[in-house]
Order: C-alpha cells, then structure tokens, then sequence
C-alpha cells in the first residue's frame, strides 16, 4: 500500500513538473511570438547637390527664297559662320554636330489671300553637345551678337538640355546614407518606447529621383527615400 502511494505521489509530482515545464516554453512561444510581431517601420532620406557634367546646346537658324539651290549654298555659309563663331567662344569642332535640313514649300501650304513672299524655307541646327557645363553656361545669350550680321538664330531654354552621368558612382554612398538616417530615426523611436532596436525586418529602397534647379538648371538635386522595419525587443 505505501508502495503505490509513493509511486502516485511520484507520478503526480511529474505530471506537474510537465505542466510547469510545458507552462514555460508555451509562454516563451508566445513571448517570442509576440516580439517577432514588434516592428516600426522608418525611413531615411539622403540628398546631393551636384553639377551637370554634360550640356546639349542647340541654334536652330533658317533662310527662305525662290531657288532651292541657291539657298542651300546661302545656308551653308550662314552654318559656315555660325560654326566659326562658336569656336571663337571656346568650344572645339568634335562639341559641334550639324543637324538635318528641313525643307518648307510655302506655296504648298498657302491658304488665305495674301501669298507668301518666298517659295522655300530651309531650316536646320548645330548642335553643342560637350563636357564642358561652364562654357555652355557663360555663353548663354551670346548667340544675339550673330543678329549684328543679321541671322536670326533660336535657343530656346526647353532645348537646352544639361545632364548628369554620374549617378552610379553616387548611388552607393547614397543609400548608405539614406539607411543610417533611416535607423538614426528607428532608435530614436526605440528609445523613447523603452524598447531595444533589433535586426533588420524588411528593407526597400525607393528609385533616385534627379530634377533641375529652377533658376540654375545645370544644378541638379538628387534625392533617394529608403523604408527600412526594424524589429523591437
């Protein structure tokens, strides 16, 4: 009789210490759990202020007559001159490409009473396209001494076009930036909740955006948002 009274006694004390262990690793399971659930999802900003380090420059120019052959040899000395005169202004004869001609028959397109004065229009372009940002942007406005000789040269600030290249090179410091910024503001968040910052949950890094300054458009702004969860202890 004492001998399955002690066995019961034992048999009791180890249900219970299975209840009490299996008690503990449940509430680990949900504590555990629950912390995975404890997140705060931030982001990180990085900007950059950069210099175009490529310029496109267009002068659109034209004439109009009667012969089309003569005003092809009128137009190739006026593109003659132009190019002469934007080497004097510095630039090198591999920065200047011709554009295409462009033929108008005016009498084709005549409506109306009053007939045009010239039967052709031929219009055409050179095109700056160069490395060097800061000659293009001192020369800007010069093409009006050309009207002292009578041509009637045309560029317009939409045309104009400054580009940056070197967004590759930028991108990794950028996004290294953007993500301590980004965890700068997690722990901060931490902090204050009485919570440690933990790992990493999830992470996304937004597209690189490049936009112009309004007044000095060969200044370009160069910005990037990353989002990054972070789970709390």
């Amino acid at each position: 009789m004492k001998e399955i009274l002690v066995k019961n006694v034992l048999a009791g004390a180890l249900i219970a210490l299975g209840l009490c262990f299996g008690g503990y690793f449940i509430y680990k399971g949900f504590s555990s759990y629950a912390s995975k659930d404890r997140a705060v999802s931030v982001k990180g900003l990085s900007t950059r202020d950069v210099k175009a380090d490529h310029a496109i420059w267009p002068l659109s120019y034209g004439a109009s007559g009667n012969n089309l052959p003569d005003l092809y040899k009128y137009l190739e000395g006026r593109t003659q001159y132009i190019r002469t005169f934007l080497m004097n202004l510095g630039f090198k004869t591999e920065d200047i490409q011709e554009g295409s001609i462009s033929v108008s028959d005016n009498w084709d397109s005549y409506y109306g009473d009053r007939r045009p004065e010239f039967n052709y229009t031929l219009s055409t372009s050179l095109i700056v396209s160069t490395d060097n940002v800061d000659l293009v942007v001192a020369c800007q406005g010069k093409e009006a001494e050309l009207l002292k000789e009578g041509m009637i040269v045309t560029t317009n600030s939409w045309n104009l076009d400054y580009q940056y290249n070197g967004l590759p090179e930028l991108k990794p410091s950028m996004i290294e930036e953007a993500t301590r910024n980004a965890r700068t503001v997690a722990q901060k968040f931490a902090e204050d909740a009485q919570c440690k910052l933990g790992s990493i949950r999830r992470a996304s890094q937004g597209q690189f955006s490049i936009e112009a300054d309004e007044y000095q458009p060969w200044i370009k702004h160069v910005r990037v948002v990353t989002t990054v969860d972070y789970f709390l202890e």
